[in-house]
């Protein structure tokens, strides 16, 4: 996804970087004064080998010689130390500020909604946290710095050009308008290149990226080269933008060099004209030409300076994208931090659509789910549950109607306490490439080892304890390295380690084998005495586990009550339940009435 929102001119985004400068603005004044004191270093060089010329030379002083010469050698000491100083200075600084950018992004994107991630593509995000800040760091620390000083370089030359000698130091300026309207039309056509390159990197990166995590997919369909394939047709595009840009940047510079060269070809013609006729003594010569070979490098680099300036404005363009997205789920004004709970959940005329959609999932949601209670959520694919479930720890927000702990809107208390009571299980578990223990501890750092335990013994997820190093084993990324059923296992020994007071489920047995299964809900059925919990059930079996049964369909709750009641009282409920006995009789080889499911 390219987003490009309500476009400010890149300058203005890139000018809005200014206020990650400013901690390190006594820096940037330190490495730009020792930039200029170098820079003035250089250019007295020119004007001591002036003095050689036309005094120790034109007199034959050897020792006058000696002493300009040890002058020269000592400006060029004092040049090489500042420099040091300089870039040392520019690399911490510049390192300092990436670092503090690409933290409030990272912290940006994790105070974000999920349907901010639901619709951009995880290379975009990639690209900009890693590529896009790095851009930005050479643009300060080199780009900038040296805009400023070639700038004040040239200026200074210049001046020092028309003082020796007037018409051609004239010359040396009247180039500078063709340089200026070269960098008009580079400018132009360069920063469009420039996003497109940036945006078709991160296109790349999401593609590396996705069939990193489909590896098994790929291969087990046996479908690489046809990713090969779609790889290098991404791949080119982004090598036939980088050629482009890079021709760009090449027919540029070769304009900016050849300007300087004519103009010092004509210095040099009509400068020793001048020396043969004693208008301009030769170590005047010698001077001006010198001066003016001091400004091959400021024109030379003005098109790499350009370019840099133009990424930078297309990489903090992209990355203010991203920073100028507010969070739509934030705590209100007056959230209050609740420690304790009743675990006492109302879904009062609640309705919900995903952003960007005109559909309603949910419509007219009333459920009252009491302290202590489990409720079952049942229903046809499609028809809602994980999107109703998200809804009581603010994944999403209601579009309509609210959500209530205790008597309380959900909106109204602190998303850090809300979601410390409302814990969640997800049906497709999330494990990050850190240890056991960490990704146990996630939601509750301080849980100590014998909670830790009995959460694995509740998920029978023991398994652990055979792991090279046990619990600080640590696991590849997205858990690969571990079965389905055992990534399942830890994702819901996590939720119970965290010991919310509402308990959300989404499905989170479906990969385990009957037998587990049987034990998994033998152990949950214990924990949930004391725990509200809304379970998201797909398998019949699980229903086993709820007090009550809520039937949802199309989007609506079209019955509630206990499973014995819905299945003499409702033929939809039969039938749903039906068919995921059907699929869960295909999956295990065996046959099995819905009753029998059920009560096992």
């Amino acid at each position: 996804m390219h987003y490009h929102g309500d476009r400010q001119h890149p300058v203005h985004n890139l000018w809005r970087i200014r206020r990650y400068v400013r901690p390190y603005l006594g820096q940037m004044v330190w490495l730009v004064l020792a930039a200029f004191a170098a820079t003035g270093a250089s250019i007295a060089v020119p004007l001591v080998v002036a003095q050689v010329v036309d005094g120790p030379i034109a007199h034959r002083d050897p020792v006058g010689l000696w002493q300009l010469g040890a002058l020269a050698a000592v400006f060029g000491l004092i040049e090489a130390g500042l420099i040091f100083i300089r870039r040392w200075t520019q690399a911490a600084s510049a390192l300092g500020m990436e670092t503090t950018i690409r933290n409030e992004l990272y912290a940006h994107l994790q105070r974000l909604q999920i349907s901010f991630h639901d619709q951009w593509q995880t290379g975009q995000l990639l690209s900009r946290i890693t590529a896009d800040l790095s851009v930005i760091r050479r643009f300060l620390s080199f780009g900038l710095v040296f805009l400023i000083v070639n700038t004040a370089t040239y200026i200074t030359v210049v001046a020092l050009l028309i003082h020796l000698r007037w018409p051609l130091g004239l010359l040396v300026a009247t180039s500078g308008i063709p340089l200026f309207l070269l960098s008009r039309h580079f400018s132009r056509h360069y920063i469009a290149a420039s996003r497109r390159m940036q945006d078709e990197l991160g296109d790349v990166a999401t593609l590396v990226e996705e069939s990193a995590q489909g590896l098994r997919t790929i291969k087990s369909f046996g479908r690489r080269p046809h990713m090969a394939k779609r790889f290098g047709r991404e791949a080119r595009r982004l090598h036939d933008t980088a050629i482009g840009k890079g021709r760009l940047l090449a027919l540029s510079s070769a304009r900016f060099d050849l300007v300087p060269n004519l103009t010092l070809a004509i210095v040099l013609v009509a400068g020793s004209v001048a020396v043969a006729h004693d208008a301009m003594t030769l170590g005047e010569l010698v001077a001006f030409v010198s001066l003016q070979l001091m400004l091959i490098w400021p024109i030379e680099s003005l098109g790499w300076i350009i370019a840099n300036a133009q990424e930078a404005m297309t990489a903090a363009d992209r990355i203010h994208d991203v920073l100028d997205t507010p969070p739509s789920i934030v705590d209100r004004p007056a959230a209050v931090a609740l420690r304790e709970s009743e675990g006492h959940l109302r879904f009062e005329g609640v309705s919900f659509t995903y952003p960007g959609t005109s559909a309603p999932v949910l419509r007219r949601i009333d459920l009252d789910v009491r302290p202590g209670e489990t409720l079952a959520i049942v229903g046809a694919t499609g028809s809602g549950k994980t999107s109703l479930v998200s809804l009581a720890p603010r994944l999403y927000d209601v579009s309509g109607g609210r959500i209530t702990l205790d008597g309380r809107d959900i909106r109204d208390i602190q998303l850090t306490s809300l979601r410390r009571l409302v814990g969640m299980a997800f049906e497709e578990p999330t494990l990050f490439s850190m240890s056991v223990r960490e990704n146990l501890t996630l939601g509750r750092h301080e849980a100590t080892d014998e909670e830790i335990a009995e959460a694995l013994a509740v998920a029978q997820a023991e398994f652990v304890y055979d792991l090279p190093w046990r619990l600080d084993t640590r696991i590849g990324e997205q858990g690969l390295s571990l079965s389905g059923g055992q990534r399942q296992r830890l994702a819901l020994a996590r939720a119970v380690v965290s010991r919310p007071r509402v308990l959300v489920l989404d499905d989170p047995l479906s990969a385990l084998d009957v037998h587990t299964e049987a034990l998994v809900e033998d152990a949950l059925a214990r924990v949930l005495r004391g725990t509200t919990a809304l379970l998201v059930v797909h398998r019949p079996s699980t229903v086993a586990l709820a007090d009550r049964v809520a039937l949802l369909a199309d989007g609506e709750i079209v019955a509630i009550g206990t499973h014995s009641e819905l299945l003499s009282d409702v033929p939809a409920y039969r039938a749903a339940l039906s068919a995921s006995a059907s699929l869960e009789a295909d999956a295990s080889g065996t046959e099995l009435e819905v009753d029998d499911v059920v009560s096992r």
